[in-house]
């Protein structure tokens, strides 16, 4: 624990800004992670276990994308749509026989989806950690602010992450098939009563789930290791900013997962062997004060 540095560096701009663009890049990658298991979760009633799994491939699809034709853009919509198809494909021959199922059997077959995927993640790319380059695109002089360092692809991935949550509101709140989806969540036998495919409309929301976690992937492959098995640590992060957030609630995720992400960046100066342990504790102390979460609602 050094108490000392974490004050100094609060009290210096350069050291502020510096952690505080950190913390953001770490929440806002998080919050893509954890918008889609929110949405799964709130629309399905399915915890996807093997939501860390698609934010995988979601990497390793981008980064082939990138070797293959060095756009980053291709590389970014390869990662997202390629997620996106992969997640319409399990959910259509695994996930829809488990909805409503006991936790217990939906752990059994996500945990079993992890462990093949992982294995067949070897198989293709290998076992080694592998990185994309960072594009050229980006490779500029950072922007000093206060004195504090922040790269461009920051601010490219704030600007994305930020548009895409907009846009997602927009989606789920102003649209018809918004508006579908959020019936279907709260009665789903009702709104087929009055015609509606709910088999497509429960496909289409682990297909926008799925796509969420692949751009997420994509997005942090320039910036953090590719390795089999990376899913799970964003996937216990995610799984605690789904819950400080309020299980169900978008809002509330991006709400935690920009929490979550400062803490982990200015604990890693205060508290560099106890940052893990920050995140549950912070869970821990929202769900004694606020056991739905921050935006949860509570059970009628």
């Amino acid at each position: 624990m050094d108490l000392g540095e974490l004050v100094s560096c609060v009290g210096s701009l350069s050291c502020l800004v510096t952690q505080v663009s950190a913390g953001l890049t770490i929440g806002l990658l998080l919050f893509l992670v954890a918008s889609g298991l929110t949405l799964i979760f709130g629309v399905l009633g399915l915890v996807n276990f093997a939501h860390g799994t698609l934010y995988m491939l979601g990497a390793y699809f981008a980064l082939s994308a990138y070797a293959a034709t060095g756009s980053f853009l291709v590389s970014t919509l390869a990662g997202t749509l390629g997620v996106a198809t992969f997640g319409l494909l399990i959910e259509r021959t695994l996930f829809r026989r488990i909805y409503g199922a006991d936790v217990l059997m939906q752990l059994l077959v996500c945990y079993a989806l992890i462990l093949i995927m992982d294995d067949v993640v070897k198989i293709i790319w290998g076992g080694d950690f592998l990185k994309m380059d960072m594009p050229d695109t980006f490779r500029r002089p950072p922007f000093i602010i206060g004195g504090g360092i922040v790269p461009l692809f920051y601010l490219v991935l704030f600007g994305v992450t930020l548009a895409v949550a907009l846009l997602l509101a927009l989606c789920m709140g102003r649209t018809r098939f918004g508006r579908t989806v959020r019936a279907a969540a709260v009665n789903s036998t009702m709104v087929a009563s009055l015609g509606v495919n709910t088999n497509m409309v429960f496909a289409a929301v682990f297909a926008i789930g799925a796509a969420l976690a692949g751009l997420a992937g994509a997005l942090s492959a320039p910036i953090r290791s590719v390795v089999p098995g990376a899913g799970v640590s964003i996937l216990i992060e995610s799984f605690i900013v789904t819950v400080i957030g309020g299980m169900g609630s978008i809002g509330g995720a991006l709400v935690a997962a920009l929490l979550i992400g400062l803490t982990r960046s200015f604990g890693s100066i205060g508290f560099p062997l106890f940052t893990e342990g920050l995140m549950f504790l912070m869970m821990a102390v929202v769900l004694l004060l606020k056991p739905s979460g921050l935006a949860g609602k509570h059970p009628a």
